[in-house]
């Protein structure tokens, strides 16, 4: 009886275990090799098309992948036009530019004759994000490849599910423990701020009314402050925004991590992962070591790209991006 028993509870955990890996086991490099083998240079030429037209594709794509797997996971969810997640005003701030690069990449896949409708929108996001790394003098990285587009969008959908500028680590370490991430992933894909920019209005109160007793945030280095109150006065019109690396902001590199050892982390939520001692010695290490910061980078977006993603026959393969079919 006692060797059934085990049986049984060995049969049952054995069978979790297969479910738990069966999504990502179903993502793939490769995975359009049939159907679509030249989905990545198709891309890729599309992706450099439209980032030769303005930089702001890099940082606006790269973005844009980071808000839709953090909702509903990593399934296009994010490109569905209002009403749509796309209304919160948590994702009102994301560039038109990351939009645009889905499509025109999108629009090229569907060209081929033999890729039309084959390739989901959120596949094209992963591949355009990785392509957008590279072109900002980021690491290359092998991209898996076999989700499906999601058949929801809904503004209340990302309501607390995005990291927000003030957050400590406590807050951080609890949102990306909760899509399996870790600290140091978090930290490294934290490092993404490389490029970029946010708007005044993100970070003033650490620059204007911090504290009653301090109107600058302590945290913050008092030279970068007062470069900051020069570029963004009160009452800035609020489509102002700042790099969020002030040194190379058109380049993926490892300056985000110094500068935040030097005191110029834009928000409290990238000061905090030097001030706070549990994650210093990370910061330091990608800071130190530009091999270091690209190696976690990679497997933290990897892992980024398997969260909640929808395969097999679940969700769709979208005609139009921006709408379901």
């Amino acid at each position: 009886m006692e060797k059934k028993t085990n049986q049984t509870i060995f049969s049952i955990f054995s069978l979790l275990l297969l479910f738990s890996s069966c999504v990502s086991a179903q993502l793939r490099t490769g995975f359009y090799q049939n159907s679509c083998p030249n989905v990545e240079s198709i891309v890729r030429n599309a992706v450099r098309q439209k980032f030769q037209q303005t930089f702001v594709t890099a940082p606006a794509t790269l973005r844009l992948f980071f808000h839709d797997c953090f909702v509903r996971g990593c399934d296009a969810s994010i490109l569905i036009a209002s009403p749509s997640e796309k209304d919160h005003p948590d994702d009102m701030s994301l560039a038109g530019d990351g939009f645009d690069t889905v499509v025109k990449a999108k629009q090229a896949v569907d060209r081929d004759p033999k890729c039309r409708n084959k390739v989901s929108c959120a596949d094209i996001l992963a591949l355009a994000t990785r392509e957008v790394v590279v072109l900002t003098g980021g690491p290359s990285y092998p991209v898996e490849l076999g989700r499906r587009d999601g058949r929801l969008s809904t503004k209340a959908s990302v309501q607390n599910n995005l990291p927000q500028p003030g957050f400590n680590l406590n807050q951080l370490n609890a949102m990306f423990n909760r899509h399996g991430l870790s600290q140091t992933d978090m930290i490294a894909l934290s490092g993404a701020h490389t490029l970029g920019f946010a708007h005044c209005g993100k970070f003033s109160n650490r620059i204007y009314n911090f504290s009653p007793r301090t109107r600058i945030d302590p945290s913050l280095n008092s030279g970068y402050a007062l470069q900051l109150r020069q570029m963004c006065p009160q009452r800035v019109d609020p489509r102002i925004a700042i790099n969020m690396d002030p040194t190379t902001p058109r380049t993926f590199d490892n300056a985000y991590f110094k500068n935040l050892q030097q005191g110029k982390g834009l928000f409290t939520s990238d000061q905090v992962l030097f001030t706070d001692q549990r994650s210093r010695a990370t910061v330091n290490s990608f800071a130190n070591s530009e091999t270091a910061f690209r190696q976690a980078f990679v497997s933290a977006i990897t892992k980024l790209g398997r969260v909640g993603v929808k395969t097999g026959n679940a969700g769709e393969i979208r005609r139009d991006c921006s709408r379901f079919n």
